[in-house]
Formats: C-alpha cells, structure tokens, sequence
C-alpha cells in the first residue's frame, strides 16, 4: 500500500479522531464501483465502514460465501410486524457490494454506519401498504431529506416539509426573491447531478454522469473531486433534519474506530458531513440522537432481482437499465461490441433476422452518434438509436423486446443456506427443491397433470401459500372449469415474497401449519359465501385438519341462516367440491354431507322466497337459480335433484311470480324432461295471450328464452306461438318492450339468430309449425346408411369397430 497516498487523505482528517478517507459514490453505478475497487486496493484501510444501519453488521460476513449471488438486498425488519421493513438492495456493480466483496476478501473488518434501523423502523409506527424499499432517490449523490436512502424512501418526493433550506436575507424577501431561491434550493437538493450537468454544460443530468464517471476508469482522485463538488452542492442548499440526523449516527460510528485508518464508502451527498475537519463536536450529535424511538429489529439478506433495480419498479435508488449497467461492470474492455452482440442473439433467438453484417454497421452508427454528441464513447442513448435502427429495421417492437430482456432482465439473486431464515421459509425451500420448483423474477407459465403425483404436489403448495397470502403462483386461466385434470399457474418471485413468508411465518413454522392455522382464524369470522370459498380452498390445498373447523362454521351458519338467496349462493361452489374434490385426492364427504341439508332447506325455502319482486330482485333470483341448477347438474344425486325440480314445479304453478323467474323455471322443467313441449307451448301461450300484461309476457319470453336456441330451432310450435305474440302487440306497447326482446335474443349467436330469422321467414301467417320438415326425399339413403354404423359405434350401440371397418368409414 502507498503510504503517500494514504497520507494526501489522511490530511483531510488531520483534527479527527481517526484517519478517515471518505469515498462518495453513486448507489448501483458501475464507475463508482470500479473506482472504489482501485481506491481500496490502493489506500488499503485498517477497517471499512459502509452506508447502512449497524444492525447489518451481524450478517456482512455471509456475503463471502460462494452461494451468494448478486442482485441481492439486506433486509431490516420488526418480527412482531414483518410489514415493517427496509430492504438494502446490492447488484454487483454496487459500490457498497465491491467494497463489502472487498473487506471479505482481504480479512478486513466491515461496519456499517447510518441511523440505527431500531429507530427508522419505530418510526414508522405499524404495518403499510407496501413493505417500504430502501434507496436513495434516482439521481444519486442522494438529495436531503426523508427520501434519501433510509426504509421510508418513497421514492423522489423531495423535500421534507417545513424545511425551506437556508433563510434568505430580509431584502430579497420584498422582491420575491426568496422564494426563488428556495425553490432552486429544493429543486438541487432532489437532483444535486443536475446542478452539476448545468455547470458542465449538459441539458441531461444521467448523460453528464455516465461521460465523466460510469464510462471512464478512475481510481482515488475521483472522490476528491466528488467531494469538492458535494461541499459546494450543501453549501448552496443545506441540509435536511434527516440528513442530519442520519450524518450524526454515522460519525458515532466512525467515533468508535479511532486510532485506525478507515475508508468510508457511503452516498456522495453525505460524504462532506463525514470527514472529520467538518465535524461537530461529539456532544452535539448524541444530543441529535438522544430520544429517538426504539423497536427490536432483525437483519437477514435476501434475494432480489435486476428488475427491482430500475426507476420503473418505484426504487427510489434505481437506475434506468440496470442490465446495461451490470453489462458495462462486467464488460469494461469492449462494452459496445459485446453489447450488440448480445442483441443480436437475443433478437436471432426471437426469429429475428440479425446478420454479423448488421451488427457492425450497428457498432459504426453508435460511435458515429457518439462522435456527434462529443461522447467520450458510445451510451446508451447511442445504442438505443443504432439498435433501433439497424438490428430492428427502425420498428419500435423487436426493441421493446430488447429493453425488457436486456436494459432490464429478469436476474434473480441468491443466497446461502446458512442465511438467517425464519422457519418457515426454510420449509418453503425445502419444498421447492423437493419439487424442482426454481424461483425466477421472470414469469414463467407451469402446467400441471394433476393425475400425477408431482402435479399434485404443486398444486397443493400453490394453493396453500395462496391461502397464506404469498403469491408467487398464480392461477393463469381462472375461467377453467374445476372438472379438468391440469392446471396452469403463472409464477414470478418477486422481493416483496420474502416479507410476506416472515408475516405468514407468525401462522407456524411450516407451509401447511401455518395454512391450517390461517384457514381456521378466517372461518372464525367468515359468512357462508366466505365459508363455501374457503371449503374448496382447503381441499384444493388437501388441508383436512382445516377443513373440519370450516365445514363445522359452515354447518352452523347455515342452520342459522333464513336468507333463501344467500343458502343459494352457497350450493354451486360446495357441488364444484364434492364432485372434482377426488380428482386431486381429497375427501369431500364432509362436504356432500353440508349440501345435503344446504339442498333441501332451498328447495323449502324457494316458494316463500318468489312472490312479491321487483324486476331487480327476479333478476338476482334468476341467477340463484342458475346457479343451483349448474350445480346440482355436477352431481349424480337423484334425491337432490328430484327435490329441486319439486321446487320449481311448486314456484311454476304460482301466478305471483315475476315473469322472468316464471319463464326460467319452465325451460328448466322442460330441458330436465319434468314438462313435454306440449306443456311448455301451453304455459307459454298462456304466458304471451293477449290478456296478459305485455311487461310480463316480455319478461316470460326473457327467462324462458335464456340458454340454447336449438330449443326454437326444433320446437316449431313454440316459435310460431312467440310469432304469433310479437305481430299482436300494440305498436306503443311494442316499443316499450323492444328493449326486453333485444335482450331476450342477445344471449344467442349470430348465426343462431341469422336461422331463427330464416325460420319465421317461413311461417305461414297464424299457422304453427308451418316450418318445412326434412322428407324422406331430401334424405340420400345410401349416404345414411354408411354413417349409420360409425354413429352406432361412437354411442355404444355396437361392440367392436368390426361394422365401421366393414363399410369402409
């Protein structure tokens, strides 16, 4: 180690209590990454203190373990109330990963200084939204203020409130010009690069800072320079109590190590609080410190993922494209060849034609825009042009393509096993590997057999940590039906997942104790509709220890239960469990035993429940009604069935019932076989005289209508009785009910409607089944007689295929 160079820094902390060189940087940049690698190598410090809460310090030496796998993040949070947490995120071209890398790798002692996260978490005062993300806002050197890298950033808010800055002097005050520079002083504070750019002669604050730092190699004399311009920056607009505050427990910690030379890597905005000629005296900072709250707080890493990284996932310490970054850290000696490169295979792989060709006239359209901008080499703006350009032949599709694959990415973190976990997540992990199930931040789609035992394996963790709240499967086709054998999920591992395993974690120490016990303290306070859902909830899960408790709420709500229409609600979602429930192995006789008494208390309770509506109320008791029908159809229960069509017959022959639920319920009788369509065209005819109300009679012929069209398309007498009814009406009447009939026929398909249309064309006037019936003459015989066996075959008519092969189908 040079001891010259150590001195030149050290005579910055001449007065201090330690030698302290004070490395600012800028949060995930790669040029300040590489630069603090050449400082370090060069100053060769005793000790490295690094910008983060002490707490982080019991878990640092977990970073040298070969499992661990950058982007990942520390994470800070309160057991009793998971939700209140902060994350550290590091990628590898983060200055404070390089340096920590470097500590490890030297057997150097690492420390981290900044407000203790006991206090920042405290203050947050109980669980949010959204587990707050740690960083400082975009444009680092970090602004001041509350958005400045502590757990509560939010992002670039900006300033905090009643803090104008610097108090302008009286005289300007009459002029308006205060209030002009505390806005300029405000505006510096939430982005100090532009203030710099705008010396510079830049317009663009993040092409400033990639010329002069990320796309050169600089070592030790970057961070004289940065901290010369920072010292100018906060002389102009001061500082915020928050800065203050977090500056003083950052000189508490470097106050503890003296005696030592010590390099301090931390945001360059903080940097001139921390050398030690500017420092107040130590009694001045504890006062600062005295009688801030306290909360216990424990530290773990966790992964993270490169599209956390970036401006659009709301990290205030984001970059616009992390992968570009990684890509310029990993790749210093030919980053625009290699980067084209890597696009062009992207794009190949998507079946895009990219030639060599193009990849190097590509490379000569990027340096020459580069040379036009005067850019010491081609950016990323350079790059976005010429890709655009020449590899996707100036279409902004194939380009989207790049940006999301490559200017973001999908990289995932890791960490080792030896991580401090709750147990819980250790059991999820298990059970990933015990499943092959990988966690990527890219969303991937997974389809399951679940007449394997793999599949059902999978399926029953997704469910289950579906019910604790962790979604990192999805259900990607919801409109399924629960009849069939496979099931697709979307899955995508995002960061958030990890606080969400530690607050499911408070449930029990594995996947399916912490389910059970989840289940069991929602049924304590759910409703019916809530019970049924959670019924088929634990049996897609294969939860029997939680099923019982549900089911047993499930029975007594429904004993106490007198809504007719809420009982009815219930009955499709718990048939949908008793009849698909064995499909992925689960026992659903507790259930069947529930729909038994759910059945017969509608069917008792359905005629009470019809008289007297309102168009609003038969309209919601016509979809109940459905919904029964739809779901005792699932069952092979005669009884039930038999019961329930008992019960509409009983509503049927009533004369106070809506016309709408009239109308359905003699479709439904006579598509179950209860009624012939002799009996049905009678009640129909009664329902369309022209005695009746026409409101009714529309509203009949609505219900009645609903479901298929081949009922009118066969039935001729009921098409000519609907005929007859609508050429009758009034002509006043018949444009207040044309509404209804729009309706009435818009649940059909077009071409349906386009052969009703035909059908009527034929009619004879006033004469029913007029339509032209097939005769024996437009039949060809011969035709008939060759499909006669395959047809015989498919329904099972005949054993064997022998009588298909004979004629030769």
């Amino acid at each position: 180690m040079p001891a010259g160079r150590w001195a030149e820094g050290a005579a910055l902390s001449r007065n201090g209590p330690a030698d302290v060189r004070v490395l600012g940087v800028r949060h995930h940049g790669p040029g300040s990454a590489r630069a603090v690698a050449v400082a370090l190598d060069e100053l060769g410090p005793d000790i490295l203190v690094i910008e983060g809460p002490p707490e982080l310090d019991a878990v640092a030496p977990l970073a040298a373990s070969p499992a661990m796998e950058p982007p990942v993040a520390l994470l800070t949070y309160v057991p009793d109330d998971p939700r209140r947490a902060g994350f550290y995120p590091m990628a590898a071209f983060s200055p404070e990963w390089v340096a920590l890398r470097w500590a490890l790798a030297h057997d150097r002692p690492v420390r981290f200084a900044d407000l203790p996260a006991t206090h920042v978490l405290a203050a947050c005062g109980g669980p949010a939204d959204d587990p707050p993300v740690d960083g400082p806002p975009p444009d680092d050197p970090p602004p001041a203020g509350p958005a400045a890298d502590g757990p509560l950033d939010g992002g670039a808010e900006g300033a905090a409130p009643g803090d104008d800055g610097p108090a302008p002097d009286g005289e300007r005050d009459e002029d308006g010009e205060a209030a002009a520079e505390a806005e300029r002083a405000a505006r510096v504070r939430a982005d100090p690069l532009a203030m710099l750019a705008e010396a510079a002669g830049f317009d663009d604050p993040e092409r400033w800072w990639e010329d002069a730092v990320e796309h050169r190699h600089h070592g030790l004399d970057a961070f004289d320079a940065v901290l010369d311009a920072m010292t100018e920056v906060r002389t102009l607009t001061g500082a915020m109590e928050d800065d203050l505050t977090r500056e003083a427990a950052m000189r508490k910690v470097l106050r503890s190590l003296a005696g030592q030379r010590v390099a301090v890597v931390c945001g360059a905005w903080h940097a001139p609080a921390l050398v030690p000629d500017r420092w107040p005296t130590a009694t001045s900072d504890a006062a600062r410190l005295r009688g801030l709250p306290k909360a216990k707080v424990t530290a773990t890493w966790v992964p993270w993922t490169s599209r956390r990284l970036g401006h659009a996932s709301g990290y205030g310490a984001g970059v616009t494209s992390p992968g570009w970054y990684h890509h310029l850290f990993t790749a210093p000696d030919e980053p625009v060849g290699r980067w084209l490169v890597r696009t062009a295979r992207l794009l190949r792989d998507e079946h895009h034609d990219v030639s060599p060709a193009s990849v190097v006239e590509a490379h000569r359209l990027a340096d020459g825009l580069a040379a036009l901008r005067g850019r010491p080499i081609p950016g990323l703006s350079e790059l976005r042009d010429a890709t655009e350009a020449v590899l996707c032949h100036g279409s902004p599709v194939p380009m989207a393509l790049v940006e999301d694959r490559l200017l973001v990415g999908d990289a995932l973190g890791h960490v080792p096993d030896e991580t401090p976990m709750v147990p819980l997540a250790r059991d999820l992990a298990a059970q990933q590997k015990r499943l092959r199930l990988k966690a990527s931040s890219a969303v991937t789609t997974l389809t399951l057999d679940l007449r394997t035992p793999n599949g059902r394996e999978r399926s029953r963790l997704f469910h289950r940590l579906r019910l604790l709240g962790i979604h990192w499967a999805e259900p990607a086709d919801e409109g399924r039906t629960a009849g069939t054998f496979k099931e697709a999920w979307a899955l995508e591992w995002t960061p958030e997942l990890a606080i969400a395993v530690i607050e499911a974690s408070v449930a029990g120490t594995t996947v399916v104790d912490a389910a059970v016990d989840t289940v069991a303290r929602r049924a304590a306070d759910a409703d019916i509709a809530q019970l049924c859902s959670l019924v088929e909830r634990c049996l897609l899960a294969d939860l029997p220890d939680g099923l019982r408790p549900v089911v047993a709420a499930l029975e007594e709500r429904v004993a106490l239960q007198h809504d007719t229409l809420r009982l009815m609600a219930a009955v499709e979602p718990l048939a949908r469990v008793a009849r698909y429930g064995n499909v992925r192995g689960a026992d659903g006789a507790l259930v069947a035993e529930v729909l038994d008494g759910l059945v017969r208390r509608v069917c008792v309770g359905l005629p009470a429940a019809s008289g007297a509506l309102d168009d609003e109320a038969a309209e919601l008791l016509r979809a109940r009604i459905d919904d029964v029908q739809r779901g005792l159809s699932l069952l092979e229960n005669g009884g039930l069935r038999s019961a329930w069509l008992d019960s509409l017959a009983t509503v049927a022959d009533r004369r106070d019932v809506h016309g709408l639920v009239a109308g359905r319920i003699v479709r439904l009788l006579l598509d179950a076989g209860r009624i012939d369509a002799g009996e049905a065209n009678r009640r129909l005819s009664l329902a369309l005289s022209l005695a009746g109300e026409p409101a009714r009679s529309a509203a009949f012929l609505e219900g009645f209508l609903a479901g298929e069209a081949l009922l009118l398309l066969h039935d001729h007498a009921l098409l000519a009785a609907i005929d007859s009814w609508l050429t009758s009406v009034a002509g006043d009447a018949f444009d207040d009910l044309l509404p209804l009939l729009r309706r009435a026929f818009a649940g059909y398909e077009a071409p349906e409607r386009r052969m009703i249309g035909a059908h009527v064309r034929r009619l004879d006037a006033g004469v029913p089944g007029a339509v032209p019936a097939a005769t024996e003459a437009t039949v060809d015989a011969e035709r008939a007689a060759r499909v006669q066996p395959v047809l015989r075959l498919l329904l099972g008519l005949d054993e064997g295929a022998s009588t298909a092969k004979a004629t030769g189908a």
